[in-house]
């Protein structure tokens, strides 16, 4: 019989709606009947893609005598942690100060009240190298419930008084003389990011590219701070930063090198052996970091990536809505029934010799990596390219990347989670219209531009506010939360500069004032729920970039960005004292906050702003707009148009008394809406728009 998961939108949550576990939701429901029965609430986190997830949900939640146990003794909660992030943010926050460390999937009992007071990740069926089994920890914690209601209750009021009194201390400078004693958050200077630069260049690692030993994530935020740093500045050793992490990351095993598209991250430190999950999120943020690397440099290899890793998103995660689904699992049937991680994506030389014939193989396998022993299990390895890629000319590869393609694609396919996340599209509309403004390829900007209809259709309602997620062109109910406002805004903002069409700035003006209203509290600070969200034990709130932007520094990138459309001051205050935070966390913790530093970047560039007016069809028009979108300049706003004399009538308000030049199209690079001299020639907006300091 189906447990009460069976209705819910989330593709995670169904896939325990036929658990022997009587699961409910997180709901008010849920936390009465814990009340009702006086039992603890078991909560658990995962998500759909989640490798160990699967294998607790089997081991445990299958098992028929465990979830008797459960049912019995427990009110079992599941939730989707990429549904909900709000609640795996708070319960996360208690597992990691409790145990010092967290991850997923991640297991919290709770007392009715909604308050922790037992933590814990994975657990095994069984005893297993010092760990408790979960029975074990089911029986350990009935017991206490049991028998020592007080010490729980007190363990639990503690836990829930210590994350009340957690403050983040945003940068507060001294006020100087003459001015006002009470002095509020100040955005970081150019010592700061400097400093910051430093942390990161000692966490280098200098031989395999990125940051730190393994596991190894890629960088994408970071590339891309180091990427502005280097337009602003001029700085060699930031670009050689990006430049060895982009190829280390594109030569390894991480990159899918058949059908593009990153792994979520490598578990040594060369980028050779993944872990096979694919996200929505990665491949947004680094198809625009290469993307961006192709614009600094023109490198081919960033080029094919980008384009590559493009191409992944439309054929592989769109759904039939035209927006991007959020996840592609790790694990696959391997072909024997049995499901194993990364069964889909690895070779054998015999598999090879299979596809391609003995002679093709061996060249492939030589290409590839591929090897008798393996990089991965069983004798299978992950495709890889080592430094001798003239192994094979162009034509042979294409044709031997399109046999084994083909080949795959008969494979069982890994499960995709169809959930339509606002934030993580918002992403996604970034990189494709940049990457198809970049290389001539109009159906990928037509690709973000769906996205962005979808989100608009489906997902935004008439007061401006947002749901998180959607599956088949549904809403759900979950509140948007700020990194779903500041994404869908950055790409709606992304979609202006390479369509010309203001009213995405409209769209994305409306997500920003509700972000002011209802997201920002006292000194600048951000919080990651809405003033009027459901009430949690804390509001969460984390201005650290992880896996993507935090809420707080998307929110200030796409602030700023937005000021720079309009010349709006309010907005561009928000961004600044906003990024207050980055002076108190960019010198220690360089790494979990470089979307703030990235958008430092842009604020002490200006940042500048390009408004490109001329007839859509005129070639000076097409010239002078291609020239600006392939400027470095670290969050260059771009808008085109026809030549609007009337402020209230541009679509784009930095479009508005921009005439032509002596008839013809003509570019205006601005800061803070005090433009230089009009000009109608490309070269000259190029080398005025070239360099920083």
């Amino acid at each position: 019989m189906p447990n009460r998961l069976a209705h819910e939108t989330s593709p995670y949550l169904l896939q325990h709606a036929d658990n022997p576990v009587d699961w409910w939701p997180w709901s008010p429901a849920a936390f009465e009947e814990a009340r009702r029965r006086d039992v603890p609430v078991l909560l658990s986190v995962g998500y759909s893609s989640c490798h160990w997830c699967h294998v607790m949900a089997h081991e445990s939640f299958e098992d028929q005598g465990t979830a008797d146990f459960l049912n019995e003794h427990f009110v079992a909660v599941k939730v989707d942690r990429e549904e909900r992030p709000d609640i795996d943010a708070v319960y996360m926050e208690a597992v990691q100060a409790a145990t010092g460390q967290g991850g997923w999937p991640m297991t919290v009992f709770l007392t009715p009240g909604a308050e922790p007071f037992y933590f814990g990740t994975y657990f095994p069926p069984a005893p297993r190298h010092g760990m408790a089994s979960f029975p074990q920890v089911l029986e350990g914690v009935r017991a206490a419930w049991a028998d020592r209601r007080e010490e729980v209750g007190e363990v639990a009021g503690r836990i829930v008084r210590e994350l009340s009194e957690r403050t983040l201390a945003l940068g507060v400078a001294a006020p100087k003389e003459g001015e006002d004693g009470a002095a509020g958050p100040r955005p970081p200077t150019v010592e700061d990011v400097h400093r910051a630069l430093m942390g990161l260049t000692r966490e280098f690692d200098a031989v395999h590219g990125g940051f730190g030993g393994a596991p190894k994530f890629p960088p994408s935020m970071t590339l891309e701070f180091l990427l502005r740093h280097h337009a602003r500045t001029g700085s060699e050793a930031a670009l050689q930063m990006v430049q060895a992490t982009c190829e280390a990351m594109a030569r390894g095993g991480i990159y899918d090198q058949l059908g593009g598209g990153f792994a979520r991250y490598a578990v040594d430190a060369t980028w050779t052996v993944p872990h096979f999950e694919k996200m929505l999120y990665d491949n947004a943020l680094l198809c625009r970091v290469y993307a961006h690397l192709w614009r600094a440099t023109g490198s081919d290899l960033a080029r094919r990536v980008a384009l590559e890793t493009a191409d992944f998103l439309v054929r592989d995660m769109r759904t039939a809505q035209g927006g991007f689904a959020s996840a592609l699992d790790a694990d696959s049937d391997d072909g024997t029934g049995k499901h194993a991680e990364g069964a889909f994506y690895v070779w054998t030389p015999e598999q090879l010799r299979e596809v391609l014939g003995a002679e093709d193989a061996a060249l492939a396998a030589a290409h590839f990596g591929v090897t008798e022993e393996g990089t991965f299990e069983e004798g299978a390895s992950v495709l890889q390219l080592p430094d001798t890629e003239l192994l094979l000319d162009a034509q042979k590869l294409a044709s031997v990347r399109r046999r084994l393609l083909a080949a795959r694609e008969q494979r069982p396919r890994p499960g995709r989670d169809d959930k339509i996340v606002a934030a993580w599209n918002g992403l996604a509309i970034a990189a494709l219209a940049e990457t198809g403004a970049f290389f001539d390829r109009p159906d990928l900007v037509q690709a973000a531009t769906d996205a962005a209809d979808l989100l608009v259709r489906t997902h935004m309602d008439w007061h401006a506010r947002l749901f998180r997620t959607s599956l088949d062109g549904v809403a759900g109910t979950h509140a948007g939360v700020l990194e779903d406002y500041a994404d869908v805004a950055e790409g709606f903002l992304a979609l202006t500069a390479v369509t010309g069409e203001g009213v995405w700035v409209d769209f994305a003006g409306l997500l920003l004032d509700t972000v002011l209203v209802r997201f920002t509290g006292a000194d600048g600070q951000l919080f990651d729920t809405a003033d009027d969200a459901e009430t949690l034990i804390r509001r969460p709130q984390d201005p650290t970039d992880t896996a993507t932007p935090s809420g707080w520094t998307a929110a200030c990138g796409a602030l700023l960005t937005y000021s720079a459309y309009t010349g709006s001051g309010a907005h561009r205050e928000a961004a600044e004292r906003a990024l207050g935070v980055v002076r108190v966390l960019g010198p220690k913790a360089p790494r979990f906050i470089s979307w703030g530093l990235a958008v430092t970047e842009a604020l002490l560039d200006g940042p500048r702003e390009v408004a490109v007016v001329g007839p859509d069809d005129h070639p000076a028009t097409r010239e002078l707009h291609r020239t600006a979108l392939l400027s470095t300049a670290p969050g260059l706003a771009v808008a085109v148009g026809a030549p609007e004399s009337d402020p209230a009538a541009a679509e784009v308000p930095l479009l508005a008394n921009r005439p032509l030049l002596a008839g013809r199209p003509a570019a205006y690079v601005c800061r803070a809406f005090t433009c230089a001299a009009p000009t109608d020639d490309a070269g000259v907006l190029a080398r005025s728009l070239a360099g920083g300091e």
